[in-house]
């Protein structure tokens, strides 16, 4: 039981950064819109970014020795998500009614419990944890 809540923690978590990709990597106006509230002039390099890291966690949430680093990932980029959110954007952005917002709790969430049930298989401190 608990490995299929494992899998579908790291689903959600997967097709939440996976669905915005299109949006970061083919410039859509909302996702230029966004980043550039938050970086400015750097929005291109922002956005890009930060859309090649939600890449990576999310491959490395399935490759069973690396689901603890992809969970570690996911926490971070969610962290500065959600504190995007708080300070800079606001809940609701565009009218959305705080869907980006609320996804990103659901996907830091899931990273958190991610990163628990997989703390054993980080290196060097995990024997420990």
């Amino acid at each position: 039981m608990k490995k299929y809540i494992l899998l579908i923690l790291k689903l959600i978590a997967a097709v939440i950064m996976l669905q915005t990709l299109f949006f970061k990597f083919t410039g859509a106006q909302e996702s230029i819109d966004l980043f550039t509230k938050i970086a400015g002039s750097n929005e291109a390099y922002m956005r890009i970014s930060t859309g090649v890291f939600e890449l990576i966690a999310s491959i490395l949430l399935f490759i069973p020795k690396k689901t603890w680093l992809g969970a570690l990932l996911t926490l971070g980029l969610m962290f500065g998500a959600i504190m995007s959110h708080l300070t800079i954007i606001g809940i609701e952005h565009n009218e959305d009614g705080g869907t980006l917002f609320i996804s990103a709790i659901i996907t830091f969430i899931s990273g958190l419990i991610l990163l628990i049930s997989y703390r054993k298989n980080i290196p060097l401190i995990g024997k420990n944890l």
